[in-house]
């Protein structure tokens, strides 16, 4: 499954059924679980680890060193889950040492051509990232995020479970859970509606997000106000109780 124009370095493991395509290059300390496969022209820098059922497309950068002028060579790492689709030119960063060493993707996510994710990284499971979607160092996704194309995320932001951001919108804070956001920077624009009902969201709980959002967004009170609102709001939904935990961790402080 090895074509032989493929340079495959010594100290690389390689699962069964994993298939690596003609002038792609896999680094020292690469670790490719089961029927990955790779296509043509593609590079994966180590020390890396990347799970199983993945696909890998034409000309993308896996597992490459930082672009952090900070960094120093150092050991650090990038670890990918299973089943992940990344299409062609995307570019993905090990982790710094100024964080924990470590760029991390969980399973099931969906990532266009051209997008790039920075060094350290958080990124859950069942997202998808537009075409050219870009993340700088140290972003989380939770899961099941929705980036729009040619969205940009500031460095240290969490994009909260269910959100969905537009096309080309710039995130520079925390976006909670299940907004839709837009544009430059970006503002919240409602609840993610529609993705919440195919995934499952049914009325009653929609009615009590859009609360939650009114709270939030509409009622004039200061964020401290409205929590404490939604904190009476939170004994009854767990959704509003998610909500209320990501506002009360957030390091940057959140869109509004």
């Amino acid at each position: 499954m090895i074509h032989p124009q493929a340079i495959v370095d010594p100290s690389a493991k390689l699962a069964d059924g994993v298939s690596v395509g003609p002038f792609s290059v896999i680094g020292a300390n690469v670790d490719i679980g089961a029927d990955t496969v790779i296509a043509s022209h593609v590079v994966i820098d180590g020390p890396a680890r990347i799970g199983r059922d993945n696909k890998i497309y034409s000309f993308a950068s896996v597992g490459g060193d930082p672009q952090d002028k900070k960094y120093a060579d150092e050991p650090t790492h990038l670890e990918i889950g299973d089943r992940n689709v990344i299409r062609e030119y995307c570019t993905i960063s090990r982790g710094t040492t100024q964080d924990e060493g470590l760029t991390r993707i969980g399973n099931d996510n969906w990532i266009m051509a051209y997008v790039h994710i920075a060094h350290d990284c958080r990124i859950g499971n069942d997202t998808i990232l537009a075409n050219s979607a870009t993340l700088a160092g140290h972003v989380t996704l939770e899961d099941r995020v929705i980036l729009g194309g040619f969205t940009l995320v500031h460095q240290f932001c969490k994009i909260g479970e269910h959100s969905f951001t537009a096309m080309n919108s710039v995130i520079s804070k925390d976006v909670p859970p299940f907004l839709m956001v837009s544009g430059h920077m970006a503002k919240p624009h409602g609840l993610n509606s529609e993705g919440l009902k195919r995934r499952g969201f049914n009325r009653e709980t929609l009615s009590t997000l859009r609360k939650a959002y009114k709270t939030i967004y509409r009622s004039g009170l200061t964020l401290e106000q409205a929590s404490e609102k939604l904190n009476a709001m939170a004994q009854d939904s767990a959704e509003v109780a998610q909500m209320l935990a990501f506002i009360g961790a957030s390091g940057r402080g959140i869109i509004r």
